[in-house]
């Protein structure tokens, strides 16, 4: 198994992603074996009109930080597509930079299950919490 390090992260934000995903402002914060942090800096085109962040943009950087867990937890990067996604929204984000943290809850030779915890950098509260799926499509052999 090769190691999904924070190189490797760093390079996959910047050549798998769609290019509307890199305008996220993304950045890796810590990988680790089945989970991955990513920071979302706050932006006020990530906002509605009533200055926080609006879900479409909160729903992405779950989604995406969960492609980074789950390449850790595969010891490299797989294609892969979210087949399905929950997210709670448990109160507004508003004029601060973002935490996401992803963890594999399982993950099988098809298919992968994660939970992201969404939070402000400097607040334990999160903002949202979501329950992830994804299949992957590995090789045949």
């Amino acid at each position: 198994m090769t190691t999904f390090d924070q190189a490797a992260a760093t390079t996959l934000l910047q050549t798998v992603f769609a290019s509307w995903v890199r305008d996220l402002d993304l950045s890796v914060e810590r990988i680790e074996t089945d989970s991955a942090v990513l920071r979302m800096r706050f932006s006020d085109k990530l906002c509605r009109d009533n200055g926080v962040v609006c879900g479409q943009a909160l729903m992405s950087l779950a989604d995406t930080a969960m492609v980074f867990a789950v390449s850790a937890a595969a010891g490299g990067y797989l294609p892969m597509t979210t087949v399905d996604q929950t997210v709670h929204f448990l109160k507004p984000a508003k004029g601060t930079d973002l935490l996401a943290e992803a963890h594999v809850v399982r993950i099988g030779r098809t298919m992968a299950f994660g939970s992201v915890e969404i939070r402000p950098v400097n607040d334990s509260n999160p903002v949202a919490l979501a329950q992830t799926a994804y299949a992957l499509m590995r090789e045949s052999k």
